[in-house]
């Protein structure tokens, strides 16, 4: 069994490569806000997926209450439709309201200052942290 050749390190490209004086300090809060970012972005799509699932609730609710009367139950069809069918999830908000707010009032401003802050200490740099975990892991197998 032979063994495989080292591979020689590559550096990261110069996107990925920290600016000069920039210190390990700044490349780890800088990675630690990207990751808290990137979990917002998780729990946006979350929020996303509440819109989509609670509106295709309450669309299947009209085939509820169209069954319901066919049935012959219409009171109870009333039921659903004055109760339930299009209500507001929260007083005075549909999903799609909620989800706009929260994009507006608190997404979009996490995003622009993460953005402000990646410019002005890694000038524009993104994910540096990461890059050198993946120099810092890598192993000497062939590339890939």
């Amino acid at each position: 069994m032979s063994e495989e050749p080292d591979t020689p390190q590559q550096p990261p490209d110069a996107a990925h490569r920290r600016p000069p004086g920039m210190t390990d300090l700044t490349v780890e809060a800088l990675g630690s806000l990207s990751k808290a970012l990137e979990t917002t972005e998780r729990a946006r799509g979350h929020l996303y997926s509440f819109h989509q699932l609670t509106g295709t609730a309450d669309l299947e609710l009209d085939r509820t209450v169209r069954l319901l009367r066919e049935a012959g139950h219409a009171s109870h069809a009333d039921v659903v439709e004055r109760e339930i069918l299009g209500r507001d999830v929260i007083p005075g908000h549909w999903t799609f309201q909620i989800v706009e707010s929260y994009d507006r009032t608190y997404y979009r401003r996490f995003a622009d200052l993460e953005r402000r802050l990646v410019d002005e200490l890694a000038q524009g740099r993104d994910h540096l942290y990461e890059a050198e975990m993946k120099q810092a892991r890598r192993t000497s197998r062939p590339p890939g």
